[in-house]
């Protein structure tokens, strides 16, 4: 039903800057909140941060907080992580996920999210 792709991932040094972007197809996109996921090589999947559905509400994990943004623009029906400041610990496959909701609320950012991206490869050199 619904279609998400990421895109942005690549190489970086320590210290430097990188955007992703999210689109999600197949819904009217503000009805998707949107959060972004990672996993790095061996460990599981981790919270990153979530956006509700009109883009009034944002919400980070302890580790990326005060690092990463994440936006909207619901008119592209796009999503973005503006990521500065990276550390080597960054390093991971980023995902991209929707979560359903008609709700402007952060107990939708909490999960379950309904739709997953296919992700896309930060590497940060030290």
């Amino acid at each position: 039903q619904v279609q998400v792709v990421e895109s942005g991932g690549g190489l970086v040094q320590t210290g430097n800057s990188l955007s992703l972007s999210c689109t999600a197809s197949g819904r009217t996109f503000t009805n998707l909140a949107m959060g972004w996921f990672r996993r790095a090589p061996g460990k599981e999947r981790e919270f990153v941060a979530a956006i509700s559905w009109v883009g009034r509400i944002t919400h980070y994990s302890d580790s990326v907080k005060g690092r990463f943004t994440i936006s909207r623009d619901n008119a592209k029906k796009m999503v973005y992580l503006q990521m500065s400041s990276l550390k080597p610990e960054d390093t991971a496959v980023y995902y991209c996920a929707a979560a359903v909701t008609t709700s402007e609320s952060i107990a939708v950012l909490m999960g379950p999210y309904d739709y997953w991206g296919q992700g896309t490869q930060v590497t940060v050199s030290s």
